[in-house]
C-alpha cells in the first residue's frame, strides 16, 4: 500500500517579494543620506559686498600695490612691472583684497586705482553648492579685467616736484591696515618706487641717508604710523643721477625706517633699466 506523501510547506509568496522592494528603499535612503551629508558639509563661498566683491565680515587677507610715477619709470622696467603685477592679481587667493594705488603728491598722500577683492575663478568649487562657470565669468569681467586696467593706468607717466613716499604709506597703513576687520589677516604692502623721499619737512636728495638724520627732522613725528606688522617688499627703480644715491645705505635707510614703523621688509628687488 503505497504511502501517501507529506505536503512541503510553502513560505508565503507576499514577504519574498518584499525583499527586493525593501532593499531598493534602503539604498535609496543610503545614497539619499550621503548626498544630504555632502551638499550640507561643501565649504560654501562666503556673501559677498557687491561694490568690493569682499566677504561681508571683512577680506581675508590684504596687499597694497603702490606705484610711485612722480617720475617717469624706465622702460624696461615698466615691461617688468606690467608682469609682476598681473602675476600678483592672478595669483592673489580668493577672498583677498587687492588695492592698486598711485602716489598722489598734490595732496601729499596715494590714490587708490582699483581696490576689488578676488571673488575666486572657480577652480575648487563644488557643483553642488555653487557654479564654478559663473564664478569664472564673474572673476574674469568684475575682478580681473578692472585690475589690469588699473596696471596700465598705474604705470602711466608721471612728473612731480615733491615724493611724499612716507605720507603715502603712512595714509596705507591707516586705510587698509586697521581694525579688526582686517587685523586677523595677513598684510602685505608692494612699494614700486625709486625711495628717494623728498618733501619740505625731509629730502634724501640732499645731506645723509642716516636714520638719525631722518629722527631729527620734523618728518620724524609727522610721518610715524603703525604698519601692523605688515609685509613690505620693494620693487627698486634705478635713477641715473648728477651725484647718484648710495643705494646700499639707502635700502638700509628703509629698512630701520619699517622696522621702526612696525613693518617687516621682506625684500627689495632691483628693475632692470634706469632713468
Amino acid at each position: 500500500m503505497a504511502r501517501p506523501r507529506r505536503r512541503r510547506k510553502s513560505r508565503p509568496q507576499g514577504s519574498l517579494g518584499l525583499l527586493p522592494g525593501i532593499a531598493l528603499i534602503a539604498l535609496a535612503l543610503i545614497a539619499a543620506a550621503g548626498f544630504a551629508y555632502v551638499y550640507l558639509t561643501a565649504e560654501r563661498p562666503p556673501a559677498l559686498d557687491t561694490a568690493t566683491l569682499c566677504p561681508q565680515g571683512g577680506p581675508h587677507s590684504t596687499t597694497v600695490v603702490l606705484v610711485d610715477a612722480s617720475d617717469d619709470l624706465p622702460a624696461p622696467a615698466k615691461r617688468e612691472l606690467a608682469t609682476l603685477l598681473q602675476d600678483i592679481a592672478e595669483d592673489l587667493p580668493a577672498y583677498a583684497l587687492l588695492d592698486i594705488r598711485v602716489l598722489d603728491p598734490a595732496n601729499n598722500s596715494s590714490r587708490s586705482l582699483v581696490a576689488l577683492c578676488n571673488p575666486g575663478d572657480g577652480r575648487g568649487l563644488s557643483t553642488w553648492t555653487a557654479n564654478p562657470v559663473l564664478a569664472r565669468k564673474r572673476w574674469l569681467e568684475s575682478f580681473h579685467k578692472p585690475v589690469l586696467e588699473a596696471i596700465d593706468q598705474g604705470l602711466a607717466a608721471g612728473h612731480a616736484d615733491y615724493s611724499p613716499i612716507m605720507a603715502a604709506i603712512q595714509g596705507i597703513a591707516i586705510d587698509r591696515f586697521t581694525g579688526k576687520a582686517v587685523a586677523s589677516g595677513d598684510k602685505k604692502l608692494i612699494i614700486i618706487s625709486d625711495m628717494i623721499e623728498h618733501d619740505s619737512d625731509y629730502s634724501q636728495y640732499a645731506g645723509d641717508l642716516t636714520f638719525d638724520r631722518y629722527k631729527r627732522s620734523p618728518a620724524y613725528k609727522k610721518f610715524s604710523t603703525d604698519l601692523h606688522g605688515a609685509e613690505v617688499s620693494i620693487e627698486y627703480v634705478q635713477r641715473l643721477m648728477k651725484h647718484p644715491l648710495d643705494s646700499v645705505a639707502h635700502i638700509r635707510f628703509w629698512k630701520e625706517w619699517i622696522r621702526d614703523n612696525d613693518g617687516h621688509l621682506r625684500d627689495v628687488t632691483r628693475l632692470q633699466g634706469a632713468g
